[in-house]
């Protein structure tokens, strides 16, 4: 027993004198604010614009401790367009005609999205034609809408934490 207590100690300290780490990750060090800016908007949605810019402000802080900014000041922006908004994708029927409940849903939401570092002007990240989706029930589509802006948000945190 005292003979895997010492080995355990080297190894402990021969482990310990390699750096290891997931540096490089991440935003760099210098992005501390950010502006997300209203997203063009072709679809029919009006209210999308908002929603969509409510929640990525709110999620930035939130999330990776970003502060807003105004985009003159922040060190990096978001930026966007709202391409499609299609609401009326069948995905279930019930058969049972007393449900109160009779069909569901789903809401599919595409644009096109960067994350773009103002002191370089390069893109940290983007996607072109991100589709999220959010299932709803039937007269629903306010819940269905969140739950798709709540995809695309963890999207964009996601795609910036992970800048390898």
């Amino acid at each position: 027993m005292r003979r895997f207590g010492v080995i355990s100690a080297l190894f402990l300290l021969l482990v310990g004198c390699f750096p290891y780490g997931f540096a490089g990750g991440g935003l760099p060090a210098h992005v501390k604010t950010v502006a997300v800016l209203p997203f063009d908007n072709q679809t029919p949605s009006p209210e999308l614009q908002r929603e969509m810019l409510d929640a990525l402000r709110s999620a930035l802080g939130r999330r990776l401790g970003l502060r807003d900014a105004p985009e003159a000041r922040a060190d990096a922006i978001v930026r966007g367009t709202l391409i499609r908004y299609d609401i009326d994708v069948p995905v279930a029927y019930s058969a049972d005609p007393t449900q109160a409940t009779s069909a569901r849903r789903l809401l599919q939401l595409t644009l096109d999205i960067e994350l773009v570092d103002q002191r370089s002007g390069k893109a940290l990240w983007q996607r072109k034609g991100l589709t999220a989706s959010g299932e709803y029930a039937e007269r629903a589509e306010a819940e269905g809408r969140r739950l798709a802006i709540e995809r695309v948000v963890n999207d964009v945190i996601e795609g910036a934490q992970s800048q390898w």
